[in-house]
């Protein structure tokens, strides 16, 4: 490689030439897309998970209809947040909750965006540490407490396991449900069939997309090559992608789009040079 050129290549994009699966659910999928492309990457579009409603709203609808007799109601995702609005609305009820705690900040900025007020959010963004938060402060001044988890139907039960060994009397609500969309199954299969297609890097936004991926891989014939750089937004993703048997190569600083970027560029910046 000449001068020039070797300047050149070192001015391109951290992420230029790269093509990097996103595995998010479709309404969730552009800003990321738009971020990496930012970077000179190529993204695909495959999402292994789409929100959809769940199987009964009688829980939700229940909780929402006597929401003041609940000491806090918290979301564990911003889809929550914002099934929870949607359900509200469709009752016609204006929601006022006495205190709100959310699992991290996508969360809090959802729950904003829907004209409420977030109380409480973890130092760590997992459920284990928003359980420890709850626990030092709303149980500490209510032991006993009532609280309303609100989340997605297949949600583990760890959030409300920790808060009913604390003392807590615990209602959970599922406000949707994730499924894997129609056509992706037939989507991976191409993408995986011939190695020019295989991707650089695929990124995993939560333990459903890992799980997800993997199941339709497994499906399709097809496994997940080690050469494909695995990407997590933190530490509840690679904890699933670690049971799963493919342990991340990156994890973003915190479970935030920018730092997943971020921790995408970093890696392979450091890859760039080494050639």
């Amino acid at each position: 490689m000449s001068g020039k050129e070797a300047d050149a290549a070192a001015h391109r994009p951290a992420l230029s030439g790269r093509r990097i699966l996103i595995t998010r659910a479709p309404h969730q999928a552009s800003q990321l897309a738009e971020q990496l492309s930012a970077l000179g990457a190529t993204p695909i579009l495959i999402p292994t998970i789409e929100i959809a409603v769940p199987s009964s709203y009688v829980k939700l609808d229940a909780s929402l209809a006597d929401l003041s007799c609940f000491d806090l109601v918290a979301f564990t995702s911003a889809n929550a947040a914002e099934a929870f609005q949607q359900r509200a609305q469709h009752l016609g009820i204006a929601p006022t909750p006495r205190r709100i705690a959310v699992v991290g900040p996508a969360t809090e900025r959802a729950v904003e965006a829907i004209g409420l007020r977030v109380d409480l959010i973890p130092p760590i963004f997992t459920a284990e540490s928003l359980a420890e938060v709850i626990v030092q402060t709303v149980l500490a001044e209510v032991p006993g407490a009532r609280i309303l988890l609100v989340l997605a139907e297949q949600a583990p039960a760890t959030l409300r396991s920790a808060l009913e060994a604390a003392g807590a009397c615990v209602t959970v609500a599922a406000a949707y449900s994730n499924r894997v969309p129609e056509g992706s199954l037939a989507a991976v299969a191409a993408l995986f069939a011939e190695p020019q297609n295989i991707p650089d890097a695929v990124t995993f936004t939560s333990a459903s997309t890992a799980g997800n991926l993997v199941a339709l891989l497994e499906a399709s014939g097809h496994a997940l090559p080690d050469s494909v750089v695995r990407a997590s937004i933190g530490p509840v993703t690679s904890r699933a992608l670690n049971d799963l048997g493919l342990p991340p190569h990156l994890e973003a600083s915190e479970p935030t789009l920018d730092a997943l970027v971020g921790a995408l560029a970093t890696h392979f910046q450091k890859d760039k040079n080494l050639r």
